[in-house]
């Protein structure tokens, strides 16, 4: 097996039965026919259930909408991104030339998409059990020294509380282009807030996803202008 991969199975703590599976996690539409969209799809499950089964054990005073509330951030595209960088699935993953040329081993959503195909990949080569190993080891330490209060509200919904406190109209979204074949494409959104004169763009794999993005954007411009009513946590 290439020397990259094995170093992989060190880091994830896991050695596949069948190898032919972490090849596949880590191999992008991109490169040929068979790819990692089908691991993803399953991982994508197998991940929600494990970090929400983290959160229950940790948190055993919070209610729904908290856990919730915490779930999102920590599966959440960057959230994963940074993950996949700290594996460095960047140096294994397997993309076509033109791909790879485009900066495809950086790109955020695929780099997430490869950590949840790889947490599908480890369910299908010995079950749950060893899935959610992964899943702890990856998100165990964070959850174990967070509390629920230091999870904000969710990007869009921090932002049009902020701007209705000071009696300013909601924010606009509207999809500004979208990229790549119609069962993955990439959207890209526009946030706006003409009352005062600011625009920011954001993308994500789906609508909801680009308009967060668009959203954290806005309120990290915001946290940084100098504009009446003060810091955005004022």
């Amino acid at each position: 097996m290439d020397p990259l991969l094995e170093a992989l199975q060190s880091r994830i703590g896991y050695r596949f039965r069948a190898p032919e599976l972490l090849m596949l996690a880590v191999t992008h539409r991109s490169f040929g026919a068979e790819h990692n969209e089908r691991l993803e799809f399953l991982g994508d499950s197998v991940l929600n259930l494990g970090v929400s089964s983290l959160l229950f054990e940790q948190f055993s005073g919070s209610d729904e909408g908290d856990l919730t509330r915490v779930r999102a951030h920590l599966v959440r595209e960057d959230s994963l991104h940074r993950v996949a960088v700290g594996l460095g699935l960047p140096d294994v993953l397997r993309l076509s030339e033109g791909e790879a040329r485009a900066g495809g081993a950086q790109r955020a959503s695929i780099l997430a998409d490869a950590v949840e195909a790889l947490i599908g990949a480890i369910f299908l080569d010995a079950g749950y059990d060893a899935a959610h190993a992964l899943v702890r080891r990856l998100f165990g330490e964070v959850i174990a020294t967070t509390d629920t209060e230091s999870w904000s509200k969710d990007a869009k919904t921090e932002l049009q509380e902020w701007l209705q406190a000071r009696r300013l109209p909601v924010p606009g979204y509207r999809i500004s282009a979208t990229r790549g074949q119609a069962h993955a494409q990439t959207f890209e959104v526009e946030c706006s807030v003409p009352t005062l004169s600011l625009v920011q763009q954001g993308e994500g794999r789906s609508r909801r996803h680009a308009e967060q993005d668009a959203a954290r954007r806005m309120i990290n411009l915001l946290k940084a202008s100098d504009l009446p009513g003060g810091p955005l946590h004022s």
